[in-house]
């Protein structure tokens, strides 16, 4: 039997304010900005891995909305990826009093306007967030490779 790709799957969210901007997170072990999520668990959904990062980055428990995005990212270090962005829908103001960074892998958040979004975090997370957005405004998901959709 030939060899099959194995990739690591990750799953994000897109949160936004009334403003349009997306909220992104610092990272205590990254010098750079990211959006709220992570890897998922064995036997765990993309859907489901998203909802417990937030509440455990975040402390918000928050319906997801629609899949965004799914891209095919491989990182030379780190193999294959499948990275998931879903729709977090806007946030409301008491939503973000409420956000608290319950297990330290956190140290801050911010709303960045799209255009943006380079001064925070590497072309390849730019690339997908913008991706995303224009999925969330055409209103269909979106397949992307290294972030852009082919």
């Amino acid at each position: 039997m030939p060899p099959v790709a194995t990739p690591r799957v990750a799953a994000g969210v897109l949160f936004f304010d009334n403003e349009g901007r997306v909220l992104l997170v610092r990272p205590s072990y990254k010098n750079h900005w990211e959006i709220p999520g992570g890897y998922v668990e064995p036997g765990e959904s993309p859907r489901a891995a998203c909802q417990r990062e937030v509440e455990e980055e975040l402390g918000l428990t928050t319906p997801l909305g629609p899949m965004l995005v799914v891209d095919w990212a491989p990182a030379e270090h780190e193999g294959d990826k499948l990275l998931f962005i879903f729709d977090g829908g806007t946030l409301t103001a008491e939503q973000e009093r409420a956000i608290h960074f319950k297990d330290g892998e956190l140290t801050d958040w911010r709303y960045v306007a799209a255009d943006s979004l380079e001064q925070h975090g590497p072309s390849r997370l730019t690339r997908r967030i913008r991706t995303a957005i224009v999925a969330r405004h055409s209103g269909g998901p979106t397949y992307a490779e290294h972030g852009t959709a082919p």
